[in-house]
């Protein structure tokens, strides 16, 4: 089984947390490619691209333009924050859910495509529909050639399932009908039951998102039947409310 969970806009720079992994991104050099394309936007540029306020853009400019330089690095799993990494709790990993993760958890990353828990990277923004000079596409487009058979063949290699726990953006990264030809794909849904009605409240199901990721690490989930154990804060499966590749999580708020 593999587990794919999207990257978080936010980062920080460094941590004081005992990661005992660390390893290098597999498209390091396409990261450092795409930044010093990057590096070549001024402020007002960048906040028009990365749709932000001045100092984010201020802020990111500056770490273009050091990027190929001597400045920290975390780990993937480390440096994104926001309330999926929150309830993932990554620094409470104990060595053994580390391995285990390195082996079974990808996050996407529009400036490093895909990348293991201990990959070492450093702090960006960027957004899926940026388009950078000497790429010609979106950041999605750019790649999806690249990525693709890189997750179907890691979830071929460790027995055929993937559990989709990004954000639906994310999938734009990779040629998804490919993805869900060749392997078996399930996405938990997460759901607030309110006047009989279900709906998805963002905040809710980013906590849960990031509670199911730890839990599918902690004990080691290998097939869909063993996620419907999955119980956190209100939210259990909902046999009536799932659906074939979708399962569901309802709580009542």
């Amino acid at each position: 089984m593999q587990i794919l969970i999207g990257c978080a806009k936010d980062m920080r720079g460094s941590d004081d947390g005992n990661y005992g992994i660390m390893t290098e991104p597999r498209f390091a050099g396409e990261a450092m490619h795409n930044a010093l394309q990057m590096a070549g936007y001024d402020e007002a540029e960048l906040a028009d691209m990365l749709h932000c306020n001045a100092d984010i853009a201020r802020q990111n400019r500056l770490r273009y333009m050091h990027f190929a330089g001597e400045g920290p690095r975390l780990q993937a799993v480390l440096a994104y924050t926001g309330v999926v990494y929150k309830y993932l709790d990554a620094p409470g990993f104990t060595p053994e859910v580390q391995t285990y993760a390195q082996e079974h958890l990808w996050i996407t990353s529009f400036l490093y495509g895909l990348l293991r828990p201990a990959d070492m990277i450093k702090p960006y923004r960027l957004e899926g529909n940026v388009v950078l000079p000497d790429n010609g596409v979106s950041m999605f487009d750019y790649w999806k050639p690249l990525l693709t058979d890189v997750l179907i063949d890691s979830v071929k290699a460790s027995g055929g399932l993937l559990v989709d726990l990004a954000s639906s953006e994310m999938r734009r990264l990779f040629n998804w009908r490919k993805v869900a030809r060749e392997v078996d794909v399930v996405r938990p849904e997460f759901y607030v039951s309110k006047g009989g009605r279900l709906k998805t409240i963002v905040i809710y199901a980013k906590m849960c998102r990031g509670a199911m990721t730890r839990y599918l690490l902690q004990n080691r989930i290998d097939n869909a039947d063993k996620l419907k154990s999955f119980d956190f804060e209100g939210f259990s499966y909902s046999e009536v409310d799932s659906k074939p590749g979708f399962p569901a999580f309802v709580a009542n708020l």
